[in-house]
């Protein structure tokens, strides 16, 4: 069976505060060694860079759009749970993003590099359902940094190198 190492951006979010609310978005900015122009963890990235403080590689996740449909149909039928919900910026469709752990790859124009799946955490089980732990270990998505900047808009091809 063939991996596909091709597929699209199906959704985009932001969340530009701690534990704030996941923002739809039709496009956005990557910036390398930073993140998603906007994003929390954008604006934490430049605070450690200019107080000299090493940078965490969570510049960006991804998942699955067909892995969340999944888990909502089967989990929670009866929630109005959202993609956006499971706080991934990238919501994907037809490519394997475990595939890309240790890959370089593209999200729009941005290089980026696979860093590791991005599972699930008590967070998230506590703001979601409590399912979210087992049912998506391994399953989560990808935890990527960003190479090379770049922007991304649904529809946006997202590729291995």
């Amino acid at each position: 069976m063939t991996v596909p190492m091709t597929g699209s951006i199906a959704e985009l979010y932001i969340v530009s505060t701690a534990r704030g609310v996941p923002e739809a978005r039709e496009a956005v900015d990557l910036q390398a060694g930073l993140g998603i122009v906007g994003d929390r963890y954008h604006v934490k990235s430049q605070k450690k860079r200019e107080h000299g403080e090493p940078v965490a590689d969570n510049h960006l996740s991804l998942v699955d759009k067909a892995v969340l449909e999944d888990f909502l149909a089967n989990q929670a039928p009866e929630s109005e749970l959202g993609f956006g919900d499971f706080r991934r910026s990238v919501i994907t469709e037809g490519i394997d993003l475990n595939a890309l752990v240790g890959q370089d790859f593209l999200v729009g124009t941005a290089r980026c590099h696979g860093v590791e799946l991005c599972e699930p955490c008590a967070f998230l089980a506590a703001t979601v359902h409590r399912d979210v732990l087992p049912k998506l270990v391994g399953r989560g998505g990808l935890r990527a940094i960003i190479l090379e900047d770049g922007s991304a808009e649904i529809g946006s091809e997202v590729a291995a190198l």
